[in-house]
């Protein structure tokens, strides 16, 4: 696996991050009737870092992931948010407590305008989460907050648009918009490159960097070179367990990494 010198020249500063994990797993494991999709895994996410989770096709990642965002139950193991023991409980529990996922796909209302999109999850935190009937008036107190969410996205100017009228890339900002409205410690983000053309990539890249500020992200993503830029840290997995751990660097220059990536799945690390 060849480290491009432009791939060098952007990996990330190291950041001052806190030695207290946000997240950690404990003895992971998740079985589906009977094959082991992940086994063992010991893992924790520094405070105020934007760490990768990573792996050749089947190796588990997706899988850790939605154990880790509670869209999955494990079979074996435990898993602690701030200290706190999350195992059995539900995503949306998880969500109060300042973990929020952002999905591989686009979810917003396409025919509510931007403003609207972001103002929906703001009703939730001000307990209006069931008065739609409300006439806007009554809730136009919340768009200053939402045009300020929106404006981290780049989206304020468009704030009125519907969000169908929005390309794929601006779609992604706009739920990146929304999951900041939920005021999140810990942000999941499932491939957020995916299906991005180049520049839309370059867009959505330094957009987490943004929010990554005062924040800890925690990303599934296939695109070694977003991972390059912008990651502190990298597990990659392999065979359900964990192979390596590291900055890019490291674990780009590590021998198992590079033999697990070899065929097909060496050419998605470079993609």
């Amino acid at each position: 696996m060849n480290i491009s010198e432009k791939e060098r020249l952007t990996s990330p500063t190291p950041r001052n991050l806190s030695s207290t994990p946000i997240l950690c797993a404990h003895k992971l494991g998740k079985k589906f009737s009977g094959f082991t999709a992940v086994e063992n895994v010991d893992l924790a996410i520094a405070e105020g870092s934007i760490h990768a989770l990573v792996g050749p096709n089947g190796a588990g990642k997706t899988t850790c992931f939605n154990l880790l965002s509670k869209f999955l139950e494990p079979s074996s193991g435990d898993i602690f948010f701030r200290d706190r023991n999350i195992t059995r409980m539900r995503p949306a529990d998880v969500a109060r407590l300042g973990m929020v996922r952002s999905f591989q796909i686009s979810a917003t209302f396409p025919h509510m305008s931007l403003l609207e999109n972001v103002r929906v999850v703001l009703q939730r935190a001000a307990g209006l989460a069931h008065q739609f009937w409300m006439p806007p008036r009554a809730l136009a107190r919340l768009d200053d907050e939402a045009l300020r969410f929106l404006e981290m996205v780049g989206l304020s100017g468009q704030a009125r648009q519907l969000a169908s009228s929005l390309p794929y890339g601006h779609k992604r900002a706009l739920e990146l918009a929304t999951t900041l409205a939920m005021d999140p410690r810990l942000l999941l983000l499932d491939e957020p490159t995916q299906g991005l053309g180049h520049e839309d990539v370059e867009q959505v890249t330094e957009l987490i960097r943004r929010v990554a500020q005062g924040r800890t992200v925690l990303m599934v993503e296939h695109n070694m070179s977003v991972i390059s830029k912008i990651c502190d840290r990298v597990t990659v997995m392999q065979r359900g367990q964990v192979l390596a751990e590291g900055s890019y660097d490291e674990v780009s220059g590590n021998p198992d990494v590079i033999a697990a990536y070899m065929g097909d799945a060496e050419e998605e690390m470079h993609g």
